[in-house]
């Protein structure tokens, strides 16, 4: 129960520093769990994520090495996580390897041309059949 408490007290905190000493501590019950393991490296990634989001925010292009020392994580682990993160569209931006750069972009407004258009595909087909039947029916 010791265990989970600190989990839960570092997740509560949003700390990724706590939750690893946490880890560390208590490893007999929480790393040999696979059912808990499993839970626990989920709960790790939110709330790398949840971290990164936070410290990103302010930023438009920020250096990675920045970033990574700011989390005290490795600037690969950070580069990996942030290369998903995009991926996964949980922000915008692209990772400027060769200057080792991650420029933020803000939210792209979504067009709605293209959903306008395919509605109106959509219903020029039901008109198309409800006139094919008709003239069907006249001869």
């Amino acid at each position: 129960t010791d265990s989970l408490k600190c989990v839960a007290l570092a997740s509560k905190n949003r700390s990724l520093a706590d939750f690893e000493k946490a880890l560390t501590t208590y490893k007999a019950e929480l790393k040999d769990d696979p059912i808990i393991s499993t839970h626990l490296t989920k709960l790790y990634d939110n709330l790398l994520e949840q971290n990164l989001i936070r410290v990103i925010e302010p930023f438009s292009r920020a250096q990675i090495t920045h970033i990574s020392s700011l989390i005290r994580l490795p600037k690969r682990d950070v580069e990996r996580k942030l290369s998903q993160m995009i991926l996964d569209q949980k922000f915008h931006g692209i990772l400027d390897q060769g200057e080792g750069v991650l420029i933020i972009f803000d939210e792209p407004m979504v067009d709605k041309t293209y959903e306008a258009a395919l509605e109106t595909i959509q219903n020029m087909s039901k008109v198309v059949d409800s006139l094919y039947n008709k003239a069907k029916k006249l001869t």
